[in-house]
């Protein structure tokens, strides 16, 4: 036998190689294991009149145009060409849709839309695993009726374990994702496919003609259906918020040659044994699995489900860390668990407050199925978000006409406004969770962003313009002493508190001042001037800008040590760092409401200090007291 010389491949080669197979890994997850409940509840609304082989075939294919029109055109050909250098997700939709609004209050109405899609995600990180994992776990008593009783309890040990080891991070487990993932998806394509033989003519569910002979037929009860077909489409929003971490090009492509087709050849699978057995509507995806093999089956299906709830509960943290830097949510604990990557990240608070809400509805809903119903409207909730914020950056930033920007995002705009209504029908069998969670979180962020608000203009209203300061200095007896002091302001057009509180107690000035503004930008990470820029005020008094992108990771004093490439004189050794506390009391006239208020203080109370939020060395901070009445 003759040796056959083979070239490597290329570093670009292995590069999307590796991309390929992490987006599976990761992006997938959600919306690759809706074949295990997603059929099985749409199935849940005909069966009870008689199921009849028409009506199989109208229902895939509604999830099929759904796959094809909301996550093929929508998301993978449209939306995910609006990214903000790089970035995808909701918030970084919202900033570019901000950037060429033309008024503030079409800025301010496009916040609120962002804040309510981003409250409705992070509604979708609690009810995911939950569902994910009870209908997986579920499968065991498809093997036997006996192991009925230990679904739940082996659901909450899994769900216990998931978050228990969100502290260490997903880099280590993150390689394996990719190759499951890719048996997960081959797996099922072949059980779906060798039912499709064995009854071809499912495939003519594939003919539009079919969903709407169905919706014609069964009318308003087709509407309600349309809450369960929404289920096939769950985790589309991952597909662009997780297009930093692998580009377009890994993302459109795994899902137009490798992942859609696995989902059609399942789902047109599992109707073809329903049409073939009505009885198996029970539960179409493990009964579509040979009996020798189910529980293997099981097993991938649990380990595909970690995975699709370890992908939406990693989406939350960054979701999380986002909207802290946005001056959405108050500062948090945020821990960076890679050293290579630096969207892999830990929120302590987050990951407790995911945990308790992902125990309470297993425990309260008990199924997959009953928890079906919860699961729509979160999501159908931030498809019509994207829609509004994605019209807007079409029309304005890729310049399309009027009429076409109100065709392609009308019609989209019409679908998700269908599936939206169907699922606002389920308010009372479950639905109601979702919206209370996502209010919830929405409360949470304009309440803290408006309590902000109004420190920052009490706070400018009672402080000394930083000109006027300047202007008497050189007229002052302050002695100066060595040392560099880094004095952090909201405004770099007015003198800090806690200098005004320095100088009226200690009476003395360093001869070298810092005066630090923080911005937060509406891009992903800054750089260059955006990053930190200086000005001389004074002899020995600096006005220093630094910006943080909402992807970047506030550090402060590394920051600052960017100035002696500058030539500044900063010594990280010689620095200290006055920073005030703030004491909030009520005004005479309170213009915040008595329940606002106190949940403002609360979030005030549990949020970290800033010398842990920018990373400041704690021996070398200065804390002076401020009281603020709002």
């Amino acid at each position: 036998m003759s040796d056959v010389a083979i070239e490597p491949s290329t570093p670009a080669e292995q590069l999307k190689f590796a991309a390929v197979i992490g987006a599976l890994g990761i992006v997938y997850g959600d919306i690759g294991t809706s074949p295990l409940y997603a059929l099985q509840a749409c199935l849940g609304y005909v069966t009870k009149g008689g199921l009849k082989p028409e009506d199989v075939l109208g229902l895939l294919s509604l999830i099929f145009w759904a796959l094809i029109i909301t996550v093929t055109l929508k998301y993978v050909t449209f939306v995910m060409r609006a990214d903000n250098n790089g970035e995808g997700g909701i918030l970084a939709l919202m900033a570019l849709a901000q950037r060429v609004a033309r008024t503030d209050r079409v800025r301010y109405g496009l916040m609120v839309v962002g804040i309510v899609g981003a409250g409705l995600f992070l509604g979708d990180g609690v009810i995911t695993p939950a569902i994910s994992v009870l209908s997986a776990v579920e499968g065991l008593s498809v093997a036997s009726p006996d192991f009925s009783r230990f679904v739940l309890p082996i659901s909450v040990a899994i769900i216990i374990g998931l978050f228990l080891v969100q502290r260490r991070g997903t880099g280590a487990v993150g390689k394996l994702f990719g190759p499951i993932m890719v048996i997960w998806f081959v797996t099922i394509a072949g059980c779906g496919l060798y039912r499709i033989i064995l009854n071809p003519h499912v495939l003519a569910a594939m003919i539009p003609f079919q969903g709407i002979r169905f919706i014609v037929r069964h009318d308003v009860l087709a509407f309600v259906a349309l809450g369960a077909v929404v289920l096939a489409v769950t985790g589309a929003e991952a597909l662009y918020a997780d297009m930093s971490h692998f580009g377009r090009r890994p993302i459109r492509a795994t899902w137009r040659f490798f992942v859609l087709p696995a989902l059609v050849l399942n789902y047109f699978g599992q109707g073809a044994l329903v049409i073939a057995n009505p009885q198996a509507a029970d539960n179409p995806f493990y009964l579509l699995v040979p009996h020798a093999v189910l529980i293997p089956m099981v097993i991938l299906a649990t380990i595909a489900t970690i995975i699709a709830s370890q992908a939406v509960i990693s989406g939350a943290f960054t979701l999380g860390s986002q909207c802290v830097q946005l001056g959405l949510l108050p500062r948090m604990e945020i821990r960076h668990t890679s050293v290579t990557t630096e969207g892999q990240v830990y929120v302590p608070q987050m990951n407790a407050a995911l945990a308790v809400g992902v125990l309470i509805l297993v425990l309260g809903f008990r199924s997959s199925n009953a928890l079906a119903s919860a699961y729509g409207i979160a999501v159908t909730g931030t498809f019509l978000c994207t829609n509004v914020l994605s019209a807007l950056v079409f029309h304005r930033h890729f310049n399309w006409p009027r009429w076409k920007t109100g065709l392609v995002w009308g019609s989209f705009f019409a679908v998700d406004a269908a599936f939206f209504g169907a699922n606002i029908l389920k308010i009372f069998e479950g639905g109601w969770v979702p919206l209370v969670i996502g209010l919830s979180i929405v409360t949470l962020m304009t309440t803290w962003r408006r309590g902000r608000s109004l420190l920052f203009a009490r706070w400018q209203q009672d402080s000394l313009p930083l000109a006027s300061f300047l202007g008497r200095l050189p007229q002052s007896r302050i002695v100066r002493v060595p040392g560099i002091a880094v004095f952090l302001t909201g405004s770099p057009e007015y003198t800090p508190a806690s200098l005004l509180h320095n100088l009226k107690h200690n009476k003395v000035l360093h001869e070298t001042v810092f005066f630090v503004t923080v911005r937060n930008l509406d891009v992903p990470t800054a750089s260059g001037a955006d990053r930190v820029h200086c000005e001389e005020l004074a002899t020995g008094i600096y006005r220093v800008g630094i910006g943080y992108g909402f992807m970047d990771v506030p550090n402060l004093p590394g920051s600052l040590d960017l100035l002696r490439e500058q030539g500044l004189p900063f010594n990280p050794m010689q620095t200290s760092y006055f920073l005030g506390r703030e004491t909030v009391v009520p005004a005479t006239v309170p213009k915040l409401g008595f329940v606002r208020r106190a949940l403002f203080l609360f979030m005030l109370r549990n949020a970290i200090s800033a010398t842990e939020f920018f990373q400041i060395p704690s021996d070398r901070v200065v804390e002076l007291g401020v009281r603020v009445a709002i």
